[in-house]
């Protein structure tokens, strides 16, 4: 009975420990951040988290790390310095025990590259798309969305007003005589959800302390999250073991008692023994 409530617990401790909210994993950030580069231009790549490292993949290379002497490496960074076409490729950070984060693409072109947001941009945000060459020109630049022609400009710049929804798509740019750039996904995402204002009182002003009784930040409850898994990680196995030494103890008294009241007979057949031993006599 005992050994099985001890596993009743142990169950229930790893279940509370498998439930918890596991970290998210650590995305990929490029800095200048575009996914389109001119061969010769240099790019910086970095994990969010410490102990996460740099991987690609390239139409010519397997799956390698920034350690495999195509990058300067320097903890969860890494650096290439002169870009060439065959650094095309798609990249992301993965940690020791060989998780991925979210991976990102990344061309390089001789002659013509379109400037666009590496991420996801947000509805209601203005996107501004760069056409660049390597050849000197002054010709304006033409940009297409979905093989559609969108404009032309002479700045070479142009800029989506209030995006929503609907600009997502595939965007490139050319110039006349010289050439075009590859195309580029360009994503939209959805504002984050507001949260709802409180019924009574007016808000609280930007820099004072919270009101009593009012929820914490996201990353308030993170913090609370990882501080009881962290007891639970830690107090968990002295629970466990002090359990077990307990049923371990009432185990063994139980079955010295039983041994006890096996050897020594009862008082009423103590007296049966005696009266037999008189009748006899």
């Amino acid at each position: 009975m005992e050994g099985r409530r001890v596993l009743q617990l142990l169950c229930l401790t790893f279940t509370l420990i498998s439930t918890t909210r596991p970290s998210p994993p650590a995305g990929l950030t490029v800095s200048p951040s575009r996914s389109q580069f001119l061969q010769g231009d240099s790019v910086s790549l970095s994990c969010e988290e410490d102990g996460w490292t740099v991987w690609r993949k390239t139409s010519c290379r397997q799956r390698s790390s920034c350690e495999d002497w195509w990058g300067e490496p320097a903890g969860s960074s890494c650096r290439i310095s002169d870009m060439f076409p065959l650094d095309s490729g798609v990249y992301w950070c993965e940690s020791r025990e060989g998780a991925a984060g979210s991976s990102i693409n990344i061309t390089v072109a001789d002659t013509v590259v379109l400037q666009s947001p590496v991420l996801p941009v947000m509805e209601g945000q203005d996107v501004t798309l760069g056409c660049r060459t390597s050849a000197p020109s002054t010709l304006s630049a033409s940009f297409f969305k979905d093989d559609v022609f969108i404009g032309t400009e002479s700045t070479g710049h142009m800029t989506l007003r209030h995006v929503s929804r609907s600009a997502e798509g595939l965007y490139r740019c050319s110039f006349r005589g010289v050439g075009e750039s590859p195309p580029s996904w360009i994503s939209v995402s959805a504002p984050p959800t507001e949260e709802a204002p409180p019924t009574e009182g007016a808000p609280p002003t930007e820099g004072a302390p919270p009101t009593e009784g009012a929820l914490p930040s996201n990353s308030t409850s993170l913090q609370v999250e990882f501080s009881v898994l962290r007891h639970l990680l830690v107090f968990c196995p002295y629970f466990i073991s002090t359990l077990l030494m307990v049923s371990m103890y009432r185990g063994r008294a139980k079955e010295a008692k039983q041994a006890v009241s096996r050897a020594t007979p009862s008082g009423a057949q103590a007296e049966q023994g005696l009266d037999d031993g008189v009748m006899m006599s």
